[in-house]
């Protein structure tokens, strides 16, 4: 049985890899493509959307980075392991994108007061592709999207950006019959809201993750309401509930208890109890009322 797990642990590592080492490259030749075509076109929303898609690049690499030093074992330096890179990737990430978010708003600014003429065809076709490219990173990424935030969160990204290559085509189609070239403008400026949006919610959760803030996927009443309504504990205190990476949460908490002959068997319980809740990593101090002296610290 062992085996086996050793086996499954290692193709799943071995396959995540494969999928991020495929995005990367078919997700860094379309921007290449996108950029290239934006450059001799003209357009600024092929520009905005290729940087986009650059910095969705850097994204992957990073979460490939992490995602590989977070299966590394710890040590006597880092007892955790590298589990917390994951975290630090997903606030790198969300920085990234705002820098982008800024190049995006400064160029587009500058083209509203300086219009160029644009090429609505080049937009429309260059933008289909990339419907095409970043619909087949969000398929390949989307089976293992529900089990890890990272990959999770750049499942999302791929998704919104499909979304805003249609926009773009939108762009292009009107350029073609109304040669209202200043809708390229108006589409990168959405691009860059739609960014925004979503990296701002990256950024916080990323960013409390990093000051051990609790997950947002804990709920810390449910949490407490569990300890509460464990059989044998009388009162509890000193509960601490922090994100060990993006997909491993930890806590640790005081339990007062009447009687230590039960002790192991109470812990057992409600470290499954916490287990269910996304608690993975428990560590429980059991306290007793029978106590030499008044203060329950030395106890």
């Amino acid at each position: 049985m062992e085996h086996h797990h050793s086996h499954e642990h290692i193709h799943t590592i071995t396959s995540l890899n494969t999928i991020f080492i495929v995005c990367i490259l078919i997700n860094l030749a379309f921007v290449i493509i996108e950029a290239g075509v934006g450059f001799f076109y003209n357009s600024l929303g092929l520009l905005s959307d290729a940087g986009h898609n650059l910095s969705d690049v850097f994204s992957l690499l990073l979460s490939l980075f992490a995602f590989r030093m977070s299966k590394h074992h710890g040590n006597r330096h880092f007892t955790y392991g590298y589990k917390k890179s994951t975290i630090l990737v997903s606030l790198i990430n969300a920085i990234i994108l705002l820098v982008a978010v800024g190049g995006i708003l400064i160029e587009s600014f500058y083209k509203l007061k300086h219009p160029v003429p644009v090429s609505g065809e080049a937009i429309s076709w260059t933008a289909g592709i990339g419907i095409i490219i970043n619909g087949i990173t969000a398929w390949l990424l989307m089976r293992d999207q529900k089990h890890d935030l990272n990959i999770h969160g750049a499942f999302l990204h791929m998704v919104m950006d499909t979304l805003v290559s249609i926009g773009v085509v939108i762009s292009g189609i009107i350029i073609t019959f109304t040669d209202f070239v200043i809708i390229d403008t108006v589409i990168s400026l959405v691009i860059a809201l739609i960014i925004l949006i979503s990296t701002w919610k990256l950024l916080k959760e990323s960013l409390f993750l990093t000051l051990d803030a609790v997950p947002e996927n804990i709920d810390i009443n449910e949490i407490e309401q569990t300890i509460s309504q464990t059989p044998g504990i009388i009162s509890w205190h000193h509960l601490h509930v922090w994100a060990v990476s993006t997909t491993e949460n930890a806590a640790t908490v005081h339990i007062v208890i009447d009687n230590l002959s039960h002790m192991e068997e109470i812990k057992h319980q409600l470290k499954t109890e916490l287990h269910h809740k996304g608690i993975n990593h428990s560590t429980i101090e059991c306290e007793t009322t029978d106590c030499c002296c008044k203060d329950t610290s030395c106890c």
